[in-house]
């Protein structure tokens, strides 16, 4: 295996374990971000390309019609703002990036153009722009409205939000700052330009009133799954956050994007596709698979689950049968690509339980149970096997605690880097150029 991949995690600003052996004795003022900002050093210290900071703007309510289940099990709520974190981690890391999810369906173009450019400033270069459009009516009811637009509508929306905030990111040139003190000009006038953008969702006379950050734009993260979202992302986004059902599925997904680029006339190595994977890593492989199991098995795994998967689409999953398969025709106005790979489950034929529907979904479309070198082996293979461009480890179905952070950090990434397939070193000075150094 001699073929490097990019190496992430998506998390989210929540509360990290607080009820297993493994819960830290700070847990209770988790809220400050001291625990994130930990696990971002020790992220650097492994060379991760960067930390993705998830994030939703409502207490989920769709599992059993109320928000016992998101709160009882922290899923969903409580969420702190991703912004005021991604601000710390950049502040204590000087390598990896760092990137936050805003919503277009809830943030004024500007305000957000203007936030993105005072935080890749902050973090020197190394910050992300996650772009999401909200899939739930619950959020879009804390900011007035009665519900979101249809599916492929928000994609409308979202693609002329994207033309407004390049625009003003692009209303500065590069050079406008000159701080000539011959002529006590701190910028050139001629060089900020209004936008005068006038489209059918927004208006923006522009131009910014920051100057330009050291990418200019932040580097652009998305997840389209469904046909709408895969053409959003192969036309903006740098990295692509995506689900598997097996590695001839991720092949499938990676090379349908490469095409979808291609037609857009982007050179499709400029977009880096990460896979979603929850490894589960100890000394021997019977320990891990005893721990995998460990986790499964208790009370509140499956639970989690199906809150997760009902705030996502909004369905409520508390209806069904744990042990019948679901009812044909399902559909959702709120994430399709998350139901579509739930009710794909491992891809194997037949019908499936929702209880095996849940065991699938934990595994993130590739099993990686053992010790980390069986694990790093396994991820190597099957990166070769899909063509790239890399992983973003996620907590999977167990709370976020500093032994899982320590067993990716200082037991996974090591055993990644001594086959040759992670990096060892920063090389590269914004996040942008780290995601296209290979």
């Amino acid at each position: 295996m001699t073929q490097m991949f990019h190496l992430g995690w998506f998390m989210n600003f929540t509360p990290p374990d607080w009820q297993s052996e493994w819960a830290s004795p700070d847990v209770r003022n988790w809220a400050n971000g001291k625990f994130h900002v930990d696990m971002a050093q020790s992220m650097e210290r492994a060379c991760f390309d960067f930390m993705m900071i998830e994030d939703t703007v409502m207490v989920a309510d769709a599992y059993g019609g109320t928000m016992e289940g998101s709160l009882k099990n922290a899923v969903f709520a409580p969420k702190q703002d991703p912004i005021p974190l991604a601000v710390m981690v950049a502040a204590n890391t000087s390598k990896m990036g760092v990137v936050a999810t805003m919503s277009t369906s809830f943030y004024p173009p500007y305000l957000l153009a203007r936030a993105c450019s005072t935080v890749d400033s902050i973090a020197e270069g190394r910050f992300g722009w996650n772009i999401v459009s909200s899939a739930e009516d619950r959020a879009a009811q804390n900011f007035g409205l009665e519900g979101l637009p249809e599916h492929d509508e928000r994609y409308n929306v979202a693609e002329e939000y994207f033309d407004v905030v390049t625009q003003l990111w692009d209303s500065w040139e590069a050079d406008a700052v000159v701080m000539d003190r011959e002529t006590n000009t701190y910028a050139d006038y001629r060089k900020v330009r209004t936008i005068d953008f006038d489209g059918k969702y927004f208006k923006s006379r522009g131009p910014l009133n920051t100057v330009p950050s050291p990418q200019h734009r932040p580097a652009f993260f998305q997840a389209g799954a469904s046909p709408r979202g895969r053409a959003f992302a192969a036309g903006a986004a740098d990295a692509i956050i995506a689900v598997g059902t097996g590695t001839a599925g991720m092949k499938e997904y990676r090379d349908d994007i490469r095409a979808r680029a291609e037609a857009a006339g982007r050179d499709p190595d400029d977009i880096k596709l990460l896979f979603v994977v929850s490894p589960t890593i100890a000394a021997t492989e019977a320990e891990a698979r005893e721990q995998e199991a460990r986790i499964i098995a208790t009370d509140s795994f499956i639970e989690k689950a199906l809150v997760g998967i009902s705030s996502n689409t909004e369905i409520d999953f508390k209806q069904f049968d744990l042990d019948e398969p679901l009812p044909e025709g399902l559909t959702t106005n709120g994430e399709r690509g998350s139901l579509e790979h739930f009710m794909r489950g491992d891809g194997s034929p037949g019908p499936k339980t929702l209880r095996q529907m849940v065991m699938a979904r934990n595994k993130r479309g590739l099993e990686l149970v053992g010790t980390p070198e069986q694990v790093a082996k396994k991820m190597g293979e099957a990166m070769e096997e899909i063509g790239g461009d890399g992983f973003l480890i996620n907590k999977g179905g167990r709370d976020l605690s500093r032994q899982y952070i320590t067993d990716i950090c200082d037991g996974l990434v090591p055993a990644l880097q001594r086959l040759g397939l992670t990096r060892t070193a920063y090389t590269k000075s914004t996040l942008r150029e780290t995601l296209r150094e290979f």
